[in-house]
């Protein structure tokens, strides 16, 4: 007799459906699973028979055969357990019940308890759009499918408790997205707790406003982590879109915390500097999301910039420049959004302290060059914003005045955004940092003073055309702040200011 239902499989972020298809025959007792399946789909053989022995069903002793089809496509992790199990119960009479229109998924334990799994989320939503109308998935996970309107999600806790249900003995109702569990995060660092650096607060309120990208360079502890680590607490809220789609990249990176449902705070990474290039930009046999892509609609903050290894660092030129990456492998090519504010933080030396005003550097200047190289001309040309972060003044320390807080900045930031997606409506833009170069004229128009004084800074300072773009995108946002539809010559001397940095440190006279 030949069982069949429905599970799904994921390649990227791509959802696709996969026929369960279960066979008993006669002859000698083995259990084969077919259809290119990865060591841990093959694993499931034991699970499986652990599970359904423990739950007290019996396991046919007979030739089972199991298809995964389309057996051209490589099948991979624990979530074919569940439908596994139940095609086998269908198979060998112990289960009548009408499986038509449901999607099986999920991992078991050896005694019969459901484990939650990755990508339930674009399943799920391809799933529906297939025309399944239930979907049995673990409990952990039920709120993050729950999510998707259309379809019934079921919270499967075991094997007796679904095979119950499907057999009309004790029903499980289906999860509602009214009732998932809320994430009880902790509060953002504020602004309100840095003392000093008015300039940096500036810059990260335009970086904020326009998407941009942001380096932090200064002495040790002089603030520039934790001005990086405030920036989320100043970006807009996400939208509805958004939300989907980040939950979507860390569900199938499988970092999705336990029982949530939406990621609706900015995400913010910030890896360590030993991370792989792989690591930074996904990988894998199946790629998976890299930490850039986690970032997505957030924030990727590389503290100790030089630290990381040359190879880790340009592979983020193209996402970067882009807001995509795509990985390629023999078995196929994923592609992964990644439209993240990129913020870095370095010190100009390895012992901190070169150009500080009152400590002595104590490197060598062969080994400040050396250092300061590290970091390429090219990535340097993607970050929009350079901004040198002094060490504060004891005064400024010891002061009880009370900084400006995220809630007051993030107001601003609304504000501009605002303007921004009024401007770009139907564009496909999301801000300013993403107009394309063939309308920066379009949504860039400048006072002819202005003109001058940008084609003055281009000249002296040798900006590259990629520069120039993008000290104009700054420019937009800065007049966007000052609620001025065409950029002043004002707009531009700070814009410029922010480019400078480059100049400063890495074509000084050592």
């Amino acid at each position: 007799m030949v069982a069949q239902l429905y599970s799904m499989g994921i390649y990227g972020m791509d959802a696709f459906p996969v026929e369960v298809e279960a066979d008993l025959s006669s002859g000698l007792p083995a259990f084969e699973v077919v259809g290119l399946p990865d060591a841990a789909v093959k694993e499931s053989r034991d699970r499986v028979r652990s599970a359904m022995k423990n739950c007290g069903y019996k396991f046919p002793v007979s030739r089972i055969t199991v298809n995964l089809a389309p057996a051209d496509k490589k099948k991979e992790g624990t979530l074919y357990d569940l439908p596994l199990l139940v095609a086998l119960m269908k198979a060998s009479g112990q289960l009548a019940a009408d499986l038509s229109g449901s999607v099986f998924l999920g991992e078991l334990s050896l005694s019969g308890q459901t484990r939650p799994v990755r990508g339930v989320l674009p399943m799920v939503m391809e799933a529906r759009k297939r025309g399944f109308r239930s979907c049995y998935v673990p409990r952990e996970n039920a709120a993050e499918g729950a999510v998707v309107k259309g379809i019934r999600v079921y919270p499967v806790a075991d094997v007796p408790s679904l095979l119950a249900h499907l057999t009309g003995a004790r029903l499980i109702s289906p999860a509602s997205p009214d009732a998932e569990p809320r994430e009880n995060a902790a509060p953002l660092p504020d602004f309100s707790e840095v003392r000093g650096q008015a300039q940096a607060r500036r810059a990260l309120e335009v970086a904020a406003a326009g998407g941009h990208n942001v380096l932090l360079i200064g002495p040790p502890g002089s603030g520039k982590s934790m001005l990086a680590r405030r920036l989320p607490s100043i970006l807009p809220e996400m939208t509805f879109e958004e939300t989907i789609e980040t939950t979507k990249i860390h569900s199938v990176a499988g970092v999705l915390p336990p029982g949530a449902s939406l990621i609706r705070t900015r995400p913010f990474r910030a890896p360590h500097h030993t991370v792989s290039p792989a690591g930074l930009a996904g990988g894998g046999s199946i790629p998976r999301p890299g930490e850039i892509s986690l970032a997505h609609n957030g924030v990727l903050f590389l503290d100790e910039l030089p630290e990381f290894s040359r190879a880790a660092m340009e592979v983020l030129r193209q996402p970067i420049e882009n807001g995509w990456v795509t990985i390629s492998r023999v078995g196929g090519t994923v592609t992964y959004p990644c439209s993240a504010m990129f913020v870095a933080a370095m010190n100009p030396c390895p012992c901190g302290y070169f150009g500080h005003p009152t400590r002595h550097c104590i490197c060598t200047p062969q080994a400040v060059s050396r250092y300061l190289a590290r970091v390429s001309g090219p990535l340097l040309d993607r970050l929009d914003l350079h901004i040198e972060v002094p060490p504060v003044e004891f005064e400024e320390l010891d002061s009880d005045e009370k900084a400006e807080s995220s809630a007051a900045i993030r107001a601003r930031v609304n504000a501009a955004r605002a303007v921004q997606n009024k401007r770009f409506r139907g564009t496909g833009i999301a801000c300013n940092a993403r107009i394309t170069p063939d309308r920066l004229r379009e949504f860039c128009p400048m006072e002819e003073k202005s003109h001058r004084l940008l084609k003055a800074a281009f000249q002296k300072l040798g900006l590259s055309a990629r520069a120039y773009d993008r000290v104009l995108k700054v420019c937009r946002t800065i007049a966007d702040l000052d609620g001025r539809e065409t950029i002043l010559p004002r707009h531009v001397a700070e814009a410029v200011q922010y480019r400078t940095l480059d100049r400063k440190y890495w074509t000084r006279e050592l």
